[in-house]
C-alpha cells in the first residue's frame, strides 16, 4: 500500500444512509457472494439491535422492528454504496417465543456464518445497558476475543438511565473488558435520543477503513476454527 492509499484511507467515511437491503438468508449456502467485506450486528433480543441499525442508516424501515422480540429469523445484509461493503443483521437470540427446535436451527447458522463467513471483518454486539454482559454477550466476546475479530459495543437505551450512572456502566465494562484482544469501543447509545450515532458511524468507519482498498484485490481471511461456538443453555 502506498502512502498515498494510507492518506486516502485515513479520509475515507461510508455513506451509512445508502444502506439498501440486498438479501436474507436462513443459511450460510444461501447468503450473499462471500466476497468484499461486512461487518455484523449481533444481539440478544428486545437490546434494540433492529432499531439501531435504523438510526446508524437513517431509516426507519431498513431492518425490521417488532414488539415481539426475536421474530427476526434469517441474516439480513445491507449493501453500502462503496467498495462492496455490506452490514449485516444477525437473529436475535434469547427471548423469543418459539419453540426450542428454532432456536437450535438459530444457534447453528449463526454459528455457521460467525465460524465460515470470510468477508466478516467486524462484529458490533448490541448490550442493553440495564442488563449488560449477559451468557450471550459474553459467549461472542469470548469468540471475538480468541479470533481478533473487531469487535464494538453499543450500549442501548442509554437515555432510561441518567448520565452519570450511564457513564459509570460504560467505564464499569471497559474495565472488565480491558483484557479483550479486539475490542474497538464501547458506545453509550440511545436511538430514540440519537445519542452515539454519529460515534457509531465513526467507529464503523475505522473498523471497515483497513479492508476498503485490500478487498478489492483479496477476500479478508481469518484465523481457521475448529471449535464450533458454544450455545447459551436456555431457561
Amino acid at each position: 500500500m502506498t502512502l498515498d492509499d494510507d492518506n486516502l484511507l485515513e479520509n475515507i467515511t461510508l455513506a451509512y444512509n445508502s444502506a439498501r437491503f440486498l438479501q436474507s438468508g436462513s443459511k450460510l449456502s444461501n447468503c450473499p457472494v462471500d466476497e468484499g467485506i461486512e461487518i455484523a450486528f449481533a444481539g440478544r433480543s428486545n437490546a434494540g439491535k433492529s432499531s439501531a441499525i435504523n438510526s446508524i442508516t437513517n431509516n426507519k424501515k431498513l431492518a425490521r422492528t417488532s414488539k415481539t422480540p426475536g421474530r427476526t429469523q434469517l441474516i439480513n445484509f445491507f449493501s453500502l454504496s462503496q467498495q462492496a461493503a455490506r452490514l449485516v443483521d444477525l437473529p436475535g437470540y434469547g427471548y423469543a417465543k418459539v419453540s426450542l427446535d428454532v432456536k437450535e436451527n438459530w444457534g447453528k447458522h449463526l454459528d455457521d456464518y460467525l465460524q465460515n463467513r470470510r468477508s466478516l471483518v467486524g462484529l458490533v454486539l448490541i448490550m442493553d445497558i440495564r442488563k449488560p454482559l449477559t451468557e450471550f454477550d459474553k459467549m461472542l466476546l469470548d469468540w471475538s476475543n480468541t479470533y481478533r475479530l473487531k469487535t464494538l459495543i453499543l450500549l442501548t437505551k442509554s437515555d432510561k438511565l441518567k448520565f452519570g450512572p450511564a457513564k459509570s456502566e460504560l467505564l464499569k465494562i471497559k474495565k472488565t473488558l480491558a483484557d479483550h484482544s479486539a475490542l474497538h469501543d464501547v458506545i453509550l447509545f440511545s436511538s430514540m435520543k440519537k445519542v452515539g450515532v454519529q460515534e457509531a458511524r465513526q467507529a464503523l468507519d475505522e473498523i471497515f477503513q483497513p479492508h476498503l482498498i485490500s478487498s478489492s484485490e483479496d477476500a479478508p481471511t481469518k484465523t481457521d476454527k475448529t471449535d464450533s461456538i458454544k450455545k447459551p443453555q436456555e431457561t
